[in-house]
């Protein structure tokens, strides 16, 4: 039955055309290439006529500016804005045409109007390779036009291999030629000339080489004519835009920068102000040299970029010095829907937004995207971008839409990836875009997905850009890292101690490469400094300084494919390129054991950063961060790393810089005050992170630790889904909780915590980590990670318990008075839920913290 409705012939209303093109067919998709709009509503009105006399149910797709191609009666109207993006717009097309139904006729608006709105011939073609077939499934008929003129020779080519009919119409001045250049599965010895549109019933063939030659030399060779059409409408752009940097045409030049702004750096109008203010036209201009595709360049890129332009501009450049140029490209965000495209799941996607398939179809698409190819073209500028960097170390890094703009950081929830293998050119581009995919497809993890459900950003258009940057660093021997690296706060929402000024910030520091200072890792913990007091400490005698401190390194090795661990002892083996006294202290306690024993090889180092900390870095780093601060009006975060040069000098690099959000300055303290009246079931001096807070308490939610650690591997695993189904409770009955359990949460090893991932304790009102000695469960004073910007965003508050610490009490007396509700609430294996316990305080504890004296307490 299918096959023989595509044989059902359609007429045009010229009967002279039907008998150009052997009628239409059900299925086809008609496209126009005319030189404007008049020729175009030449055709489409006499197919309304015709339509509406057979009876037919027509649709205007309606988003352009020129004048209407239907009257309100004649169709059901539909108007669609271009501005929201081309995702959104493919969507909302789709979805219109899914609710029509089968065999509807279609007119669409002219597809070159797009460009206004989109700046990119390839956006235009990816919509029309999407709509296309959709519209041919379901025996529709439908008729669109685009410019002549006003769309690259590869736009054109795809929307032609795409569509069933293409028509190409000349207008000589006196007479109206069609042109057919592509009409699926008929043929004729004449159907292929130009015709001259004589009156409806009659198309006269140009037969002779005369009067083709004449028609054609007037039409298609005009100066200029086949340059213009060879160029994408999006480097038209960046031409007239170069034009004018020579000129004094100041006005101009502003209009050139702005729309530029709009085409590359999104649509965050916060951003979008600071980066019109700090950038010139030929930044703009810079950016898209050094970019591939075409489309935003991301989040991440914006404001790496953002935040050097801001240093950059500042009177006298003070930190010229200080900081590492950057040769940075940039993969637009069109190129991740010409993926998607090229490789059918445009569907899928579609599927992926709706509520029922937003996790389903996104796992699916996870799957698929490692499989996927890339459009040649594509592919052919990333080996030029490949070339371009050698063999030096890069990062691949997520940069979406979404990303690292104000409120939603997206921190950890998409991938990054190192390519280090000194290969063959072929062997690095394959190491290169199988990283790309592996970005593409973290977009679609369920931990993304949570995240942007959380945040109320399922049906936004989240698209991944990437952000490709040399590795800083240098090479010993085959490793390759940078001296030092870390994360940065310009507000310190961690303020252990009273005399600490959280207006100054924060670092969190590690030796080798940036990914042990925003993850939390097995037995290794960064240097947290406090820039107001950059020697103070959090754990400050000798037994935690060695416990608490770096015994690994991350760093690239450029025989192998990734990031990986060395420890400390082995990288000081060979010939450091820089003054390890910059970083560590000799242990000499250690040491004069070790040779009592004969065991002393080579010489034993802590990690504690002590004399690059007493010199001129930390108000270095406090000063920019508090510049980024200032204009951005918001409290920022930064990733960077520190390299030395000749002479013990040092160079940053600034790797990322985003606002975040600071609910956690937010409120008034609450005096604890007296406390005699009320039973204390904990209390900590310390070691919290939340602001000052007064909120009730109705579960208390915990992990019992030696309980835990003798369960199997595949029972803490059970424990952790557990802990999921208790969050759901959470939120679904409405209830503030606080959790506690031993060592981390938010590990992925179960040796360490409740191996678990933040949308999954996301319910929780606060969280508490306990230290657990005889397990080898401690807490980790994360501030400045991936898990801490997820705690800021949500708004969790966060302790950490020492137990074994005076300042740390917590009365297991005193809370098993109240009743434990954990059979009420989850089903598991016995020796599971004896594991967690879950008290109902029936609203009468609530939890209080005052940063003035550092001290928590939960009260009832």
């Amino acid at each position: 039955m299918r096959m023989n409705a595509k044989q059902e012939r359609v007429k045009t209303g010229l009967s002279g055309l039907d008998s150009v093109i052997d009628s239409l067919r059900i299925g086809d998709n008609v496209v126009w290439n005319v030189p404007s709009f008049a020729e175009y509503a030449a055709f489409v009105r006499p197919f309304i006529r015709q339509a509406q006399k057979d009876g037919r149910k027509l649709c205007y797709i309606r988003f352009a500016d020129h004048p209407p191609l239907i009257e309100n009666d004649e169709a059901e109207v539909f108007s669609l804005e271009a501005d929201i993006g081309f995702g959104q717009f493919a969507e909302h097309a789709c979805r219109i045409i899914k609710a029509q139904g089968r065999r509807t006729f279609y007119i669409f608006d002219c597809l070159s109007y797009l460009l206004s709105s989109w700046a990119s011939d390839n956006s235009v073609a990816n919509f029309f390779r999407i709509i296309c077939p959709y519209l041919y499934k379901l025996d529709t008929v439908a008729f669109f036009a685009v410019y002549k003129n006003h769309h690259s020779f590869e736009t054109i080519s795809r929307i032609r291999e795409t569509t069933q009919v293409m028509i190409e119409l000349y207008n000589d001045g006196t007479s109206l030629y069609a042109h057919p250049q592509k009409v699926f599965e008929r043929t004729s010895p004449t159907m292929f000339l130009p015709h001259r549109f004589d009156n409806a019933e009659v198309f006269t063939p140009v037969k002779n080489s005369l009067e083709a030659t004449s028609l054609f030399r007037t039409l298609c060779t005009a100066p200029g004519a086949g340059i213009r059409r060879a160029m994408d409408a999006w480097d038209r752009e960046f031409i007239r835009a170069e034009a004018l940097l020579g000129t004094n045409k100041e006005t101009e030049k502003n209009a050139a920068k702005e729309k530029l702004v709009s085409m590359l750096m999104g649509k965050d109008q916060r951003i979008i102000y600071l980066i019109n203010r700090h950038f010139s036209l030929s930044d703009m201009l810079e950016i898209k040299n050094r970019m591939i595709g075409t489309g935003c360049i991301g989040g991440k890129s914006v404001g790496f970029l953002l935040a050097r332009k801001i240093l950059d501009n500042r009177q006298g450049r003070p930190y010229e010095k200080y900081m590492e140029p950057h040769d940075s490209f940039y993969i637009g965000s069109d190129v991740f829907h010409s993926f998607i495209v090229h490789n059918g799941w445009w569907g899928l996607l579609m599927e992926q937004k709706t509520p029922e398939g937003y996790f389903r179809a996104g796992s699916r698409l996870e799957r698929l995207f490692p499989e996927g190819g890339l459009p040649p073209e594509i592919k052919s500028k990333i080996k030029e971008m490949l070339d371009y960097f050698g063999q030096y170390p890069i990062i691949i890094r997520s940069s979406s839409l979404l990303e690292d703009g104000y409120g939603n950081a997206f921190a950890g929830k998409y991938e990054s990836f190192f390519c280090s293998v000194m290969g063959t050119p072929e062997e690095r581009y394959e190491d290169f875009f199988r990283c790309m995919k592996l970005i593409y497809a973290s977009s679609m993890s369920r931990d993304a997905l949570e995240y942007r459900r959380s945040r109320g950003l399922e049906e936004a258009d989240e698209q991944m850009s990437l952000l490709v940057q040399r590795v800083s660093g240098s090479y010993q021997d085959h490793f390759y890292y940078p001296h030092a690296a870390g994360v940065g706060l310009s507000y310190n929402t961690y303020v252990w101690n009273r005399n600490i000024d959280p207006e100054a910030g924060m670092l969190r520091i590690v030796m080798g490469l940036g990914t042990r200072a925003v993850n939390r890792v097995e037995g290794d913990y960064p240097r947290i400094v406090s820039l107001s007091d950059p020697e103070l400490i959090p754990l400050s005698d000798i037994h935690n300084k060695m416990r608490y401190s770096q015994r690994d390194l991350d760093v690239l090795d450029v025989r192998r494919e990734g990031k990986h661990c060395v420890s400390l002892m082995q990288i000081t083996k060979g010939e450091l390129n820089f003054d390890l006294n910059e970083f560590a202290l000799r242990d000499f306690e250690t040491e004069r054991r070790l040779e009592e024993r004969g065991r002393l090889k080579q010489h034993i180092w802590i990690l504690t950063f002590q004399k690059l900390l007493r010199g001129s870095f930390p108000e270095v780093m406090k000063n920019m961060m508090n510049i980024l601060e200032a204009e951005y009006k918001n409290p920022v975060e930064i990733e960077f790393t520190l390299n030395f040069t000749e002479g013990s000098e040092y160079v940053i690099n600034l790797l990322q810089c985003r606002p975040v959000q600071k609910s956690a300055r937010s409120g008034a303290a609450h005096k604890l005050g007296d406390t005699q009246h009320n039973r204390i079931l904990l209390e900590s001096n310390g070691h919290f992170m939340g602001g000052n807070v007064h909120m009730p308490v109705h579960w208390l939610v915990f992990v019992d630790a030696e309980k835990y650690s003798a369960l199997s591997l595949t029972d803490k695993y059970t424990t952790a889904k557990t802990i999921s189904i208790i969050n759901k409770s959470i939120r679904a009955l409405g209830k503030s909780a606080v959790l506690f359990g031993p060592g981390r949460w938010g590990t992925s090893t179960p040796s360490l915590g409740v191996p678990i991932v933040f949308a999954d304790i996301n319910s929780f009102a606060a969280i508490c980590e306990m230290e657990y000695d005889a397990g080898g469960l401690y807490p980790e004073l994360s501030f400045g990670s991936h898990f801490f910007q997820d705690l800021v965003e949500n708004g969790t508050f966060y302790m950490a318990l020492f137990t074994g610490k005076r300042e740390s009490v917590i009365n297991f007396d005193e809370i098993a008075r109240f009743k434990e509700i954990s059979g009420t609430i989850i089903e598991a294996e016995a020796h599971v839920t004896d594991a967690i316990k879950i008290y109902d305080t029936g609203g009468r504890a609530f939890l209080n913290s005052d940063i003035e004296t550092q001290k928590a307490v939960i009260l009832a």
